[in-house]
């Protein structure tokens, strides 16, 4: 078993929604679902936290080409380089690093189906989940 901090299989543990209006969309999720804010970027971008799952709801930006709703999702593995080289071997591009300011993902890779996903090794940020915060 790993230690606490990385997962031993890789663990679905963020996803994100373009949103016109975050701050609105988290007081309805922090409102109704008791997450806990724990981060705003400039842009009014806000992540949210279960406690488990990070939720990212990003400011949508009327001068792109992003569209509204589901954006991407994004895995805990505990080796990036390891998720990587499988990701090549079964045909995939190989991952691109996330060159950001934000601690929440190192690489971005596309499935067979075009969706975005992020490999992260050392997580999404906010709350860590009880079994993680208690040591287990």
């Amino acid at each position: 078993m790993s230690d606490a901090s990385t997962p031993d299989r890789p663990t679905l543990r963020h996803l994100a929604i373009v949103a016109r209006d975050p701050e609105k969309l988290a007081e309805f999720y922090s409102g109704i679902f008791e997450m806990e804010l724990f981060h705003r970027d400039p842009d009014g971008s806000c992540f949210l936290s279960d406690g488990y799952l990070t939720l990212a709801l990003i400011k949508h930006q009327l001068d792109g080409d992003t569209p509204l709703g589901m954006n991407h999702f994004g895995f805990h593995v505990a080796d990036t380089s390891g998720i990587s080289a499988a990701l090549v071997d079964s045909g995939a591009d190989e991952p691109a690093e996330r060159f950001t300011n934000r601690p929440f993902a190192e690489y971005r890779a596309i499935d067979p189906e075009g969706n975005w996903f992020d490999l992260s090794a050392h997580g999404f940020g906010g709350p860590r989940p009880a079994a993680e915060a208690d040591g287990e």
